[in-house]
C-alpha cells in the first residue's frame, strides 16, 4: 500500500468503499492521466499540447503533499526540495531524484522540462494496478506502445466525484481541487469535463473552478497557495505555445 500524504486528501464525508480504496491507491498525476488520455490510451485532442505541463504539475503537488518538495509563496513561485527520502513509490522517486538537481528553480521553468515527464512510470503503475493494459503500437507498428484501458471503474469514479464537487453536492478533496485547477490551468476544463459540467460553459465552469481554489474548505492554506500557484505557473508556461498555434 502507498504511503499516504501528510496532508488528508480524501473526502471528510463518506464517498462509499470502492472510491476511498481508488483514492488511496491513486496519485493525482495518475487520476490526471486517466483524465487526459481517452479509453484507447490516445490523449485527448484538448490536453495533447499541454499534457506535459499537467503531468508534471501534479506530480508536484503529489510530492509537496508528502513533505517533499514545497512551493514558495511569491509571484513566480520555486519549487524547493526539502527531503530527498525515498517514499517507496516508484512515480514518486523517480519524479524526487529528477527534482532533486533542480531544487530552487522556478516552477514555470519546470512545467516546460520534458525530462521530469512522469508519463513512463505513471503507465507502468497503472498497468501493474490493472487500469491499463498494454497494447500495440500505432501507425502499422511504428508508433509509441498503446496503453487502453482494461478497468474503466477508477476514471468513472474519478468523473463522478468531480462531478459532484462541481455541482456543489459534495465537498471537495484537495486532489479534486488540485485536479480541476490543472486542467483549467491547462485550458483543457471544459473540453475534458463537458458532461460533468452538466451543461455550464467554458466561462461558468472556469468561474466555479476558481471559486473552489480560492475557497475549498479541504486542506491547508499552503496548499491553496499551491494550487494557486501551479495554475498561474501553467497558463504562463502555456502562453507562448497558445501565441504559436494561434498565429502560425
Amino acid at each position: 500500500m502507498r504511503a499516504s500524504p501528510s496532508s488528508d486528501v480524501r473526502h471528510a464525508g463518506d464517498a462509499g468503499a470502492d472510491a476511498a480504496t481508488y483514492r488511496e491507491a491513486m496519485l493525482i498525476v495518475e487520476e490526471l492521466h486517466l483524465l487526459l488520455t481517452r479509453p484507447d490510451g490516445r490523449v485527448e485532442s484538448a490536453a495533447s499540447v499541454h499534457r506535459l505541463f499537467g503531468a508534471i504539475a501534479a506530480v508536484i503537488v503529489d510530492l509537496s503533499l508528502r513533505d517533499r518538495v514545497v512551493v514558495t509563496e511569491e509571484k513566480n513561485p520555486a519549487v524547493q526540495v526539502v527531503s530527498a527520502d525515498p517514499i517507496g513509490d516508484p512515480v514518486l522517486d523517480t519524479a524526487l531524484a529528477r527534482l532533486a538537481p533542480l531544487s530552487g528553480k522556478r516552477l514555470q521553468s519546470l512545467l516546460m522540462r520534458s525530462k521530469l515527464d512522469p508519463l513512463d512510470q505513471v503507465v507502468e503503475s497503472l498497468v501493474a494496478q490493472g487500469v491499463l493494459v498494454r497494447g500495440e503500437r500505432g501507425f502499422f507498428g511504428w508508433g509509441s506502445l498503446r496503453t487502453p484501458e482494461s478497468d474503466p471503474g477508477p476514471e468513472m469514479l474519478i468523473r463522478s466525484r468531480l462531478a459532484a464537487v462541481l455541482s456543489g453536492s459534495a465537498a471537495p478533496a484537495l486532489a479534486d481541487v488540485t485536479i480541476l485547477a490543472i486542467l483549467q490551468g491547462m485550458n483543457a476544463a471544459h473540453p475534458i469535463l463537458k458532461n460533468e459540467a452538466a451543461g455550464a460553459s467554458a466561462g461558468q465552469l472556469k468561474k466555479r473552478i476558481e471559486q473552489l481554489v480560492a475557497g475549498s474548505a479541504a486542506g491547508d492554506a499552503v496548499t491553496k497557495a499551491v494550487n494557486t500557484a501551479i495554475a498561474a505557473a501553467l497558463m504562463a508556461a502555456m502562453t507562448p505555445v497558445i501565441v504559436a498555434t494561434t498565429t502560425g
